[in-house]
């Protein structure tokens, strides 16, 4: 590929498409996770989608990583899945403005707890997505040398 993957339109429209179905999960998880105002002022459902993409992201590009060179089905899996899709569904940009809003309510202990928590458990979360990454190539090669070893 010559040309940046931006340049080709079927990729944008992948990138696209993966953001609408990310963004569309992300209002699931905020119907179905308590509000702000029930929890003490703690925004559940952004924290659960930053820590939840984190943790799928690290594993997602490890495993596409440990594959080898990219090919076009990986780069298409990459930014529909890893830029469209994961970045449909978090939202930092919100984990901002719920902070300024804490912020503004009085509320700095909980602001200051709430961001650190996103970035404690988010890092802990994408660390460990890749540590399960990169151990996925390594038992699918033991199992294949398992079933070679039986094999008369």
């Amino acid at each position: 590929m010559t040309r940046p993957p931006h340049r080709y339109p079927a990729l944008t429209g992948l990138v696209a498409l993966g953001g609408a179905v990310g963004s569309a999960a992300r209002y699931g998880v905020a119907l179905a996770l308590p509000d702000a105002a029930r929890t003490g002022g703690w925004p559940l459902a952004t924290l659960a989608v930053n820590v939840v993409g984190a943790f799928v992201l690290g594993w997602l590009l490890e495993a596409l990583g440990r594959r080898g060179p990219e090919t076009s089905r990986l780069r298409r899996l990459r930014l529909g899945i890893g830029t469209g899709v994961l970045g449909g569904f978090t939202t930092y940009s919100s984990l901002a403005l719920e902070t300024e809003r804490l912020l503004a309510g009085g509320a700095t202990g909980a602001a200051l707890g709430y961001v650190a928590v996103t970035l404690v458990v988010g890092t802990a979360a994408c660390v460990t997505g890749i540590a399960l990454g990169a151990r996925r190539p390594a038992a699918r090669r033991s199992n294949a040398a398992r079933s070679r070893a039986r094999r008369p």
